[in-house]
């Protein structure tokens, strides 16, 4: 027997999205695109939780000369609607930049540029969003034993408020990854507190950094902070000879190519591991070359002259960190000799990337109805769907944390524009599909009464 919902029931949505950053922007804006195409019986209706008080995307990298890694045509809709009004260059017109970004000639914008289009896109459906809201659960309401919406609670300040939808999207991003047993500390930073931490550090005039790490992000910050602290010696610790450069060569690329999903996904799980060992220098632990090569200028300028303060530390790693009084002791090993030496630093950089968050956290009693494959990772549907049981109705699709199921860019812009067009053709096709089968139940109990 159906239960019957209550009269307080809250209103239904055919999606409620958890996080929005440019993920779960690029799916709002497919969302108003295609709502503005149909009517309003066939329209989307949805609803996303930030728990950030305004749209922001790694704020504390956003380095003045720091450049995307990704062409601007990978935006949050070109590659699924290149007529999009929502378009990277719909907003360099906007600005009255689009004639002097087209004679910059050039396909990667800075950084900041970026992410200003990505706060400009956000604003454009901003009546879809609540800001500063935490979710703090998501319960599964059941009907005839099958759960058919989810109950999404999220909490601003003390108060809490309480969506339903017919299908979930989580988008909560990236974590920043520390090694284990190091805590982040007014003096052990992630690189993702860089820009926040370290205007604190202009009136103490510091003597010495260490930054460790082999990534983009590590170059960038000994680049910054070498130029920002004239008189700091930068000592990049790196467990190489050097920094790689980041193969961004037109075949390699094809790694990120839609297709490349559909190939990756039917793949056998060899396979898989494969092509992850081939393409990995795309995307991790690489360097842009030109930055690859500015360091190695100036560090020999540097030797020239007689004035060491770019000092690299390579075949080492970083085997301990203790906060002192006035700044931190590093302990650097060296790999060939197993040798230790110790540097007194004010500060030290982990540049050691990120993790997406467990899409299972969140999901509270549901996890336990999602699939799992053979190594305890969840199994995901081609549409980016968290495989359940029978028993669960309700659509789950991750934006994020799929790298093993969808390859290398499930964390990634490459793909967001066409992931966000998937998810939304399957929630829309899985809607009409239950709808048929309603009506054709309903047929059914009809025929049988007579």
């Amino acid at each position: 027997m159906s239960q019957a919902l209550p009269d307080d029931a809250p209103p239904i949505h055919d999606l409620i999205g958890i996080g929005f950053g440019p993920s779960n922007v690029a799916m709002a804006l497919a969302l108003s695109e295609h709502n503005a195409g149909v009517g309003r019986q066939e329209a989307v209706t949805a609803h996303f939780f930030e728990r950030q008080p305004v749209f922001g995307w790694h704020r504390g990298m956003l380095i003045d000369d720091a450049t995307m890694q990704v062409s601007f045509l990978k935006d949050l809709v070109t590659l699924r609607n290149p007529a999009s009004e929502y378009s990277f260059l719909c907003y360099l017109r906007s600005k009255g930049r689009l004639i002097d970004f087209v004679n910059h000639k050039n396909l990667f914008p800075l950084r900041a540029e970026f992410h200003d289009y990505l706060e400009w896109a956000a604003a454009k459906v901003d009546d879809m969003v609540s800001y500063g809201h935490e979710v703090v659960a998501v319960t599964p309401v059941v009907r005839d034993g099958v759960v058919e919406y989810v109950d999404v609670t999220a909490r601003a300040g003390g108060e809490t408020v309480v969506h339903r939808a017919r299908n979930l999207v989580i988008g909560t991003g990236l974590r920043p990854r520390m090694p284990d047993g190091v805590e982040r500390g007014d003096r052990i930073w992630h690189n993702s507190d860089l820009l926040k931490k370290v205007d604190a550090l202009t009136a103490s005039d510091p003597a010495r950094f260490v930054v460790v790490g082999a990534g983009q992000s590590a170059a960038e910050n000994v680049a910054y902070l070498h130029r920002r602290f004239p008189g700091a010696e930068v000592c990049a610790v790196f467990s190489r000879y050097g920094y790689s450069p980041a193969d961004d060569s037109s075949f390699a690329n094809r790694i990120f190519d839609p297709a490349a999903v559909d190939e990756y996904y039917a793949a056998p799980e060899p396979v898989k591991r494969k092509l992850m060992g081939y393409h990995g220098n795309t995307n991790y632990s690489v360097v842009d070359i030109d930055l690859i090569d500015d360091l190695y200028r100036e560090a020999y300028r540097e030797k020239v002259l007689g004035t060491e303060r770019l000092r690299f530390l390579n075949v080492s790693r970083v085997t301990g960190v203790e906060e002192t009084e006035d700044g931190v002791r590093v302990t650097v090993t060296s790999l060939v000799t197993g040798e230790d030496s110790a540097l007194d630093a004010d500060v030290v950089v982990y540049a050691t990337g990120y993790s997406p968050a467990d899409p299972l956290g969140v999901l509270g009693e549901l996890a336990g109805r999602c699939a799992l494959d053979e190594h305890g990772r969840v199994r995901v549907e081609r549409d980016y769907r968290l495989a359940t049981g029978s028993g669960v109705r309700c659509g789950i699709y991750l934006q994020g944390g799929t790298e093993h199921t969808h390859g290398i860019t499930s964390s990634l812009l490459s793909n967001t524009a066409v992931r966000v067009g998937e998810i939304l053709d399957s929630i829309i096709g899985r809607g009409r599909h239950a709808a048929l089968g309603d009506r054709a139940g309903a047929g059914q109990r009809a025929g049988s009464i007579g």
